[in-house]
């Protein structure tokens, strides 16, 4: 026992050499000055040249078999699978990440710094990429090649990977990969990381994401506008018809009012998970509005464990240059993140109902896209034995949220493989994520390779009693 310890702490101190000694950096260096941009169609070239110049090689040296596989539905976006075989008998986890990245908006970068040049200052790694997704994959690969190196060129474990470069754009073709793929990709649990955690110095456990449908409200009366002085009071003003539709759905206090997109009660576990945890702790962080959303419950269980309406987009007439005349169109984008138990499939039709009965049914309702929401149960043996692993490692209680509050595609592999689904953040709140000057911390990192080898040796001294006590757990679940 003592001398398997022994090992594990020094597959941790491989991997923390790794980044003393620069390899994280270096290879950040490397893989941010890839422009791999989704949602630039130009880019597509780049996503191939990211697989084949940096993951499939850093694969290979652990003996992996790898295969780009074409997107079934969005051919600028391909897939690599990765695949390591030891034996039949140990554990097989399943890994993701993506390679590509949002628009570098270079422009609206703070001088002297670039999206496609990692600039290091104090703890701060700048870069696109550094936190979403590039940096968090490389952590997990890194720790995964100490281990490989410690235990002598084994793992312990079976292990696949299946990178995507379309997450940016939705994940395009992911859940038919994984119908199609589904024997390849068979495992006994997924790990992975993405997201932020709830701050910057604690690891944190999801478990699941919560869902999105993002729709449309639009009402077009005429088909072009009208003179607000010769035709005011006698038309009826687009605008603000959609405005009342809004104020309908939420109340003045972000209370969403249509019952049929509230979620079911919080759940006591849930809550009890997120007690004492506080959403936006970090100086970046803007300030949280006390008042708004559902009463009763704190701003983070009102982000992890309730839904929210909101509008992304507003739209009628032309406010850079108004004219004197009544708009003949209005419309709005808006967007449902909910929790599991919510009755998103019938979105539009609670909508429709709900404007009806308020008078406004003239309004029309469009779905644009909708994401399922996914949670892990907060008490799978596979919980368990992650946060111990966790706190093994870096002497810390890692927060155990039970689901994220923005939308990972989760459901691909926890609705399609049938997976517990673990995601275990190397990022933090206040990184920048999409925006201009993402970052990523470096004693985050530092930790969090920390954290993974251990996770990844636990999986292979631990796995298949996991595996074991699942299986009665699921039992008895069912019963």
């Amino acid at each position: 026992m003592t001398q398997m310890y022994a090992q594990r702490s020094h597959a941790i101190a491989r991997a923390q050499a790794y980044f003393d000694q620069g390899g994280l950096l270096g290879d950040l260096q490397r893989r941010v000055a890839f422009h791999t941009e989704s949602q630039n169609p130009v880019q597509a070239d780049t996503q191939i040249a990211y697989f084949q110049q940096e993951i499939i090689p850093a694969l290979q040296e652990m003996g992996f078999s790898c295969r780009l596989l074409d997107n079934p539905v969005a051919p600028l976006a391909p897939f690599l699978l990765a695949r390591r075989h030891e034996a039949d008998h140990l554990p097989t986890v399943l890994s993701y990440g993506h390679a590509d990245v949002v628009r570098g908006d270079e422009s609206h970068w703070r001088a002297g710094l670039s999206p496609w040049r990692v600039a290091s200052e104090g703890e701060r790694w700048y870069g696109r990429g550094t936190a979403d997704n590039k940096g968090q994959h490389s952590i997990n690969l890194a720790a995964l090649a100490a281990v490989y190196a410690q235990r002598g060129g084994r793992l312990g474990f079976n292990c696949s990977f299946l990178f995507e470069s379309g997450e940016e754009i939705s994940s395009p073709g992911l859940r038919e990969i994984c119908q199609i793929e589904q024997a390849a990709l068979r495992a006994d649990v997924f790990i992975a990381s993405d997201g932020p955690r709830v701050s910057a110095e604690r690891p944190t456990l999801f478990l699941g994401s919560r869902g999105s449908v993002v729709f449309e409200l639009q009402l077009i009366l005429r088909e072009s506008g009208h003179h607000s002085g010769n035709w005011g009071g006698a038309l009826r003003n687009p605008a603000l018809v959609l405005a009342h539709a809004l104020a309908s759905l939420v109340d003045a206090h972000g209370v969403i009012q249509v019952p049929g997109l509230r979620p079911p009660p919080l759940e006591e576990e849930v809550r009890r998970a997120l007690a004492g945890l506080i959403l936006a702790g970090e100086p970046d962080s803007p300030t949280v509005d006390s008042d708004w959303g559902e009463p009763g419950l704190s701003p983070l269980e009102r982000v992890i464990g309730w839904n929210a309406l909101e509008v992304l987009a507003l739209e009628s007439g032309n406010t850079r240059k108004p004219v004197n005349a009544i708009p003949p169109s209005a419309k709005a984008v808006c967007q449902l993140r909910f929790v599991v138990g919510t009755d998103w499939r019938n979105t539009r039709q609670h909508i429709e109902s709900h404007l009806q009965r308020h008078g406004l049914g003239q309004v029309q309702v469009r779905v644009l896209s909708a994401t399922p929401a996914t949670r892990l149960r907060l008490d799978d043996p596979w919980v368990t034995w992650a946060l111990a692993s966790i706190r093994h490692s870096t002497d810390k209680q890692a927060a155990l949220l039970p689901n994220l509050g923005g939308t990972v595609p989760n459901d691909a592999f926890a609705d399609i493989l049938g997976l517990p689904t673990l995601w275990l953040p190397h990022s933090y709140p206040g990184c920048g994520q999409h925006a201009p000057n993402e970052h990523l911390l470096a004693p985050v990192a530092r930790e969090a390779l920390a954290l993974m080898a251990g996770i990844w040796w636990d999986l292979g001294e631990q796995g298949s009693q996991i595996i074991a006590q699942r299986a009665s757990f699921t039992g008895a679940a069912h019963v």
